[in-house]
Formats: structure tokens, sequence, C-alpha cells
């Protein structure tokens, strides 16, 4: 259930496109397995309460379909993010799935060298994926045995002086370091990774632009104010907090500017609508 926080100038611009999107997703033809149309409409539906159990079912018949035909653990021979976000849309459908047509997606996230193929997209999603369901990490059958303690300390060693974490070694952006918040966020008993939480915060505060939003990959773009917004709400800081409202905007604000009058979203601020 998303935060609904009060604004800080007292509207709720964010609560109308919320209600919104969530009519037009369901709108859409019913989702499929893959990126686009797919796991995260099914996450964002499900997370909204307005996931069917009709389009859950198709949606999980569809999987089982794209698992079969992979015929492996490994749903592509080396990005591993395709089993960590299928596991993500089949959880949030309340399907299980260590148990996919017979098939044990988790199994296909156990090799730390294989996870590391991408970067720290491996890890990251990783752990995101096993932790939404509580799945336990089997055994591999070669390689580096994968583990959550393995999973953190790989995210840590990749961030960088500044606090921040990008694609590869050194590099630093706004979208990966929220996303490695978002890992890391249940594990901050740990002094090491609560240190490094907060050192990454205090980073993405620095890169919020004067208007609230973020900018990456050559433009601002809904998507980053849509992670560091995750990254907050699974670290339990409020919206409100003052690091990151920008002059009277909080993310919530930052985000409604993105959307348009059907209730899809743009990617920039002068794009066209992006599923």
């Amino acid at each position: 259930t998303p935060s609904q926080p009060d604004q800080p100038d007292g509207t709720e611009t964010w609560r109308e496109a919320y209600e919104e999107t969530g009519a037009y997703l369901q709108a859409q033809t019913a989702p499929t397995a893959g990126s686009i149309g797919g796991e995260w409409a099914v996450i964002g539906l499900s997370r909204a309460g307005l996931l069917s159990d009709e389009t859950a079912q198709s949606y999980e018949q569809t999987v089982e379909d794209y698992v079969k035909q992979a015929g492996s653990v490994r749903l592509h021979h080396a990005k591993s993010t395709e089993n960590s976000r299928t596991i993500l849309g089949l959880t949030a459908a309340g399907y299980n799935a260590a148990n996919v047509a017979g098939v044990d997606l988790t199994a296909g996230l156990t090799d730390m060298a294989y996870l590391r193929a991408q970067g720290t997209n491996g890890p990251i999603w990783a752990l995101i994926a096993l932790d939404a369901g509580a799945y336990a990490i089997p055994q591999t059958v070669s390689g580096t045995q994968a583990s959550r303690a393995r999973y953190v300390q790989t995210i840590l060693d990749a961030q960088t002086e500044n606090g921040a974490w990008g694609l590869a070694a050194g590099s630093e952006d706004v979208d990966m370091t929220a996303m490695a918040l978002q890992a890391l966020a249940k594990y901050t008993d740990d002094d090491a990774v609560n240190a490094a939480v907060e050192r990454a915060l205090d980073w993405l505060s620095t890169q919020q632009r004067p208007n609230g939003g973020f900018f990456a990959y050559g433009s601002e773009s809904s998507e980053s104010a849509a992670q560091v917004l995750v990254a907050l709400c699974e670290l339990g800081v409020p919206l409100t907090d003052e690091r990151f409202v920008k002059n009277g905007a909080a993310l919530p604000d930052v985000l409604a500017r993105y959307a348009l009058e059907d209730g899809s979203f743009r990617h920039t601020p002068d794009g066209e609508s992006n599923l």
C-alpha cells in the first residue's frame, strides 16, 4: 500500500493521478510475462489492491508458458534480473515462484558469478525478489553459493565514497542508488548497512533538483523520482522529510507532474505516454 502523507503545501495532486492510473492499468490488455506491460503492471495493480483473481491467473499462465519455453531455471543466459523480475511478478500475483510448472525460479539466483554478470543490478534485484516472498535460497549446482549475506556484502562493496551506486563499479546514478537502498532496507539493523544507507540518503538529497525532481541518464524522469520514493517508503523515511522536499515539492508532487489525462504517465517532462 503506497504511503499517503499530507503534502507540505496541503495539496494532494498526486492522489487523483494515483486513482486514474489504477483505472488506466486495469483497462489495458491483461499483463503477460515480460517487462513492458508485464511484471511491473502486475506489481503496481497488486500493491494498489486492484489485481483481480482473473488477471492474476491469466498472467501466471503466460509465465508458465515462458518458463517451459526457457527450459531452464535461468530465464536468460546472462541476465539474472529476468528471474528476479518474474519472481516479483508471481509473488505479487499470489503465486509461489519456487514452483512454476515444476520449475524453481529461485534456483536461478544461486550462483554469485552469474548474478555479478549484470553488475550491481544482479545482486540488488535478486535480494529484492527473494525477500518479497521470504524465499529460501537453494543450493547452487555450480559456481559460488549465493546467500543473503553475500548479496548484501556485494552491494555494500560496490558503494562509492560519495555514498552512491551505479551499474558498474565506481559509477554513480540516482536510479541504481535508490534500488540499492530498496534491497538493503530490511538489513539496517546491521551497523555497516545502516551507515551505508545514511550516506546514500545524504547523496540522493544532494542530487535532488530545486523543483524536487531527479536527473539521470540525460534527463529528469518519472522513473528516477519513483525509485527514490519507493526507497524512502521501504526505509520508513517520511516523504515529508526535509531532505527530500525542495521548494515545497515532495516526491508524490513531483511524480504527479508526469501524469497524463488518460491516466498514463510519461517518462520525461515533455514526453509522451509510456506504459
